[in-house]
């Protein structure tokens, strides 16, 4: 009878693993933009998106950014005629037999309505302006899936809400090349928790886990990559470590931050407690709270010796600010956050040069407390995001941090086929003048 025990045993968990599915894992290509002193380039924005696929039979195969600090799905419209969404590819209604125009409720709406509901989103410093449609989308190219009842078999296919964007404004859609917006964020971002799109990947169970971790790679020949169903075990070094998402009702992956140092000294507006973080993988800088910039811009800056005539200050030692959110410390280096160009201060009046080395930083401004915001809120992007694998778990409400295993060029073999878009030289530059 134990033999017979084994043997049932053994065929049930064949039959569980023949039906679980593996997380799926979207590749991530990378898009360099010049931010310029003058006519100097200093530093570069970054944005990495992958591919989505709208509508059926026929699908429509769009570049999106996967923005856990917004809620809603976009893509442009055929009718946007603007010169932005003119540069990108936009959704044709027509072409997609799976479509149905909807108002904000999710109603259906007449093909006779003569007007639609309209939505404006803000997306960090730029908005969109559009239409409501329910289609099916996908993660990946499905050619064999001809309609609606087959989705459950795809494991990466749902029928959602999306805007069609009809107005995008130039700044910042013009100067990125990916199409549209994935947003991650909690349900509370979306207008309804039916327009959040991993909010129904969850719901429908298609995936193993509620989950989707980040893996952002240091290195432009190694592709970084979106799981979705769980976390990549291959791409982090140690257990993976949870914070709980603090007021979820927000809608923003945020947590509390119990203090925060700099180079071992801890920064004394966050003694109180009051400092969050929200994990923003759409923003490419560490956000600082605007109040406390200035004094985080002197602690993080670095005098460099000798007048050198290039210089990296990615490469130029600085002091440690590290994050304390209670069961796990996000450490940054100089490397993380540093602005690449010194600066070379020469003066007026005595003629002496000095070079700085400075951190790259990006002033945020959540409102007050009697605003019901958090004056006190860091943002922590990409450079938390290169450092440490990030999970997120929609059901538990929670984050999970790991330091990122990063991967030899060359080591995905075939896999690592990716885009770089306007990567900058990899030489030291000169620093920039700046004459006081």
């Amino acid at each position: 009878m134990a033999i017979c025990a084994q043997q049932v045993f053994a065929l049930l968990f064949l039959a569980t693993c023949a039906f679980a599915r593996p997380p799926v894992v979207v590749q991530l290509d990378k898009q360099y933009v010049p931010l310029k002193r003058g006519e100097r380039v200093v530093a570069h924005k970054t944005a990495y998106f992958g591919s989505l696929y709208v509508g059926l039979p026929k699908q429509q195969k769009f570049t999106v950014v996967f923005d856990t600090g917004s809620g809603h799905l976009f893509v442009p419209s055929l009718a946007c005629a603007s010169t932005t969404c003119l540069r990108h590819r936009r959704y044709d209604r027509s072409e997609s037999g799976t479509a149905m125009d909807i108002d904000h409720s999710g109603a259906e709406v007449p093909a006779t309505a003569s007007e639609r509901d309209q939505v404006s989103i803000s997306f960090g410093t730029g908005d969109v302006l559009g239409e409501f449609v329910q289609d099916v989308v996908c993660l990946s190219e499905h050619s064999d899936v001809k309609n609606v009842s087959n989705l459950q078999e795809t494991g990466d296919c749902i029928r959602v809400r999306v805007i069609t964007a009809t107005e995008m404004t130039e700044e910042p859609f013009f100067n990125f090349d990916f199409d549209g917006v994935v947003g991650l964020g909690l349900g509370a971002l979306a207008v309804d928790p039916e327009f959040s799109y991993f909010g129904q990947m969850a719901k429908t169970g298609i995936l193993p886990k509620p989950q989707f971790g980040f893996f952002l790679s240091k290195s432009d020949e190694v592709p970084s990559e979106l799981s979705f169903g769980g976390h990549d075990e291959l791409r982090v070094s140690e257990p993976l470590s949870w914070a709980k998402v603090l007021q979820p009702e927000l809608g923003y992956w945020q947590v509390r931050i119990k203090s925060v140092k700099i180079g071992g000294v801890p920064v004394p507006a966050c003694e109180s407690g009051k400092c969050v973080g929200i994990v923003d993988s759409g923003t490419s800088l560490l956000g600082v709270p605007s109040q406390m910039i200035k004094d985080i811009h002197w602690k993080l800056a670095r005098k460099i010796p000798g007048d050198p005539s290039e210089l990296d200050c990615r490469h130029a030692g600085g002091p440690q600010i590290t994050f304390d959110l209670g069961d796990k410390e996000l450490s940054l280096d100089a490397e993380d956050y540093s602005r690449p160009t010194a600066m070379r201060v020469e003066s007026n009046t005595t003629g002496v040069v000095q070079v700085v080395c400075r951190a790259s930083l990006l002033p945020v401004n959540m409102g007050t407390e009697e605003e019901g915001g958090n004056p006190l809120t860091f943002i922590l992007g990409e450079p938390v995001l290169r450092k440490y694998y990030t999970t997120f778990d929609w059901k538990e409400e929670e984050i999970g941090f790991a330091l990122a295993k990063q991967p030899a060029a060359g080591a995905l073999g075939e896999k690592a086929a990716h885009n770089v878009l306007g990567a900058p030289s990899a030489q030291p530059q000169a620093p920039v003048l700046m004459t006081v």
